[in-house]
């Protein structure tokens, strides 16, 4: 089980450094990419979590449908 875990957790890291890349982001510092990633975790505690969620899934939505139909 152990070994499964291990490449299920490295499939996961692989994509979100896609997704850092997609986002046109991998020319950013750690540090900024961690400030920017931390901003956006308050937002997901705060009050209005559902609509910065609602939001950024619409526009990651519609940017990951106009990839694929590229």
């Amino acid at each position: 089980m152990k070994n499964l875990e291990r490449k299920q957790d490295t499939r996961r890291k692989i994509q979100l450094g896609g997704l850092i890349k997609k986002a046109g982001l991998d020319g950013e510092t750690t540090a900024v990419l961690y400030g920017l990633l931390m901003e956006a975790s308050e937002k997901l505690l705060s009050n209005d979590a559902d609509q910065y969620r609602k939001d950024w899934r619409i526009k990651g939505d519609l940017a990951l449908t106009t990839e694929k139909q590229s």
